[in-house]
């Protein structure tokens, strides 16, 4: 088994008043040459907006790209006429493909919206842009974890990678077990909330940690946790 630790502390941070990110792999002004990926997960930033502000309308191309509220509203529009709210319990996901022009907003007037925007390198290139999000209910993934995308489960939203999102929300003292898709994979946990202990190493609140070359990932909430588990390949 291989590890690498990114404590929270550690991250890239930007705060431009409306927007306060913190940036797990190299984004726009912060550049490390050790962090600018893990595998095929190219970006996962921990953003909050402040309310009624956003980003405006701009493109992308093969990439796809994955938002999970943590609180409050998003307002995505995009080139293809979609216009959608993101609420607190959905995951979206745009595969970019060919080429896509996004704005995402906050779509609240007196708050604060806090997500995870994450990038991952698609599987195949220039396809017919895509958006796809579906809604998942907290108590399914209360003390178990619940897949929320991949390229082969109905139930959660669909990427274009050999690639799986896992969410689970942890009462202290549970232990569970995640057994990866592909034995050449690797994971990459990052702890929205509280603290737990994978495969023996100890992980606080938004810290994140990738593991290759193991098969199974043994899980206990140190605290009351919620988790983040991304599946990537490590080579295109």
């Amino acid at each position: 088994m291989k590890t690498i630790i990114h404590k929270a502390d550690t991250r890239g941070h930007a705060n431009h008043g409306w927007l306060n990110s913190y940036h797990t792999f190299s984004f726009a002004g912060y550049h490390n040459e050790e962090r600018h990926n893990f595998g095929l997960l190219r970006v996962l930033n921990d953003d909050t907006v402040a309310s009624g502000m956003g980003f405006g309308k701009h493109p992308h191309d093969n990439m796809e790209i994955v938002s999970i509220p943590l609180s409050g509203d998003l307002h995505h529009e995009d080139s293809t006429g979609r216009d959608k709210i993101i609420k607190q319990g959905d995951v979206q996901i745009m595969s970019a493909g060919s080429g896509i022009a996004h704005s995402e907003k906050n779509a609240n007037h007196d708050k604060e919206v806090k997500f995870l925007q994450i990038w991952v390198f698609p599987k195949q290139r220039n396809i017919d842009p895509r958006y796809d999000q579906k809604t998942f209910a907290p108590e399914d993934r209360h003390n178990q974890l619940l897949t929320v995308v991949a390229p082969d489960d109905e139930k959660a939203v669909w990427i274009n990678q050999d690639a799986w999102f896992t969410l689970g929300n942890l009462g202290k003292g549970f232990e569970t077990s995640y057994q990866l898709h592909k034995k050449e994979s690797g994971v990459y946990a990052f702890v929205i909330k509280g603290d737990v202990t994978i495969n023996g190493i100890a992980l606080n609140e938004r810290d994140g940690l990738g593991i290759t070359e193991t098969e199974t990932l043994n899980i206990t909430a140190d605290n009351d946790t919620e988790l983040l588990l991304i599946e990537v390949p490590m080579k295109m």
